[in-house]
């Protein structure tokens, strides 16, 4: 199964962690893979073009379906693989709404994260606008206020004591927040949250691989 699928990822890429947690979760290791150099801008090439003419990673073919958006990609592989490995979408319906909910509010997260880290990244810093950089960064800080309640409320994980397809899909968000300088001071309920999953199997073996190397930029530390 595992041998006809191929993951052309990045190290540090949101999306293609996600999708590499959800094949540990569901027990899908030996796949084909490829880590792709954002640096040297490798996502742009054909041999990713191929796979996904966006010229994003991940870049993800199961058989013959490509599925390259990292939400569509771990839902199919839940489907396709529900009675191997970890059962990823509660039967409760309780847990299945909450977990359900959760998992798509995290996209507004994600892009708030984004949209920081671009405008350091594209926007040279003396040209930066300090209208935009607080915008930007209230912006986040009440995204982040959110999740603190939400995290308050629950156990280990985000639709309770169970690890879900919301996880798999969240815990990305997160370590890349405190790779980037979060503080565990201002938001205890994320830090427990982000403690609490770091060493599970699945996140352990996926970790981008220059986070263990290299020191992450603090651009985060006054959110």
């Amino acid at each position: 199964m595992a041998k006809d699928m191929t993951l052309l990822w990045g190290s540090g890429s949101v999306p293609s962690w996600r999708v590499m947690i959800m094949l540990e979760e569901k027990q899908l290791q030996g796949y084909n893979q490829k880590l792709i150099s954002l640096q040297k801008k490798e996502h742009k090439t054909q041999e990713v073009l191929d796979i996904n003419p966006r010229g994003q990673l991940p870049a993800f073919k199961c058989g013959k379906h490509i599925l390259n958006e990292s939400y569509a990609a771990c839902f199919f592989l839940e489907n396709q693989y529900k009675s191997q490995g970890t059962k990823l979408i509660p039967d409760s319906p309780d847990a299945q709404a909450l977990m359900y909910q959760r998992l798509f509010e995290a996209v507004p997260l994600y892009q708030k994260i984004v949209e920081i880290v671009l405008y350091n990244y594209r926007v040279p810093e003396g040209e930066r606008h300090d209208s935009a950089v607080q915008r930007n960064k209230e912006g986040l800080t009440a995204e982040l206020k959110l999740w603190e309640g939400y995290l308050n409320k629950t156990d280990c994980c985000l639709a309770g004591k169970e690890f879900t397809l919301a996880d798999v899909l969240f815990f990305p968000n997160v370590a890349f927040l405190f790779r980037l300088g979060l503080s565990s001071e201002r938001y205890p309920a994320l830090t427990k949250y982000y403690n609490g999953l770091k060493d599970r199997p699945s996140i352990k073996a996926t970790w981008p691989p220059h986070w263990q190397t290299t020191p992450g930029p603090g651009i985060m530390n006054t959110v």
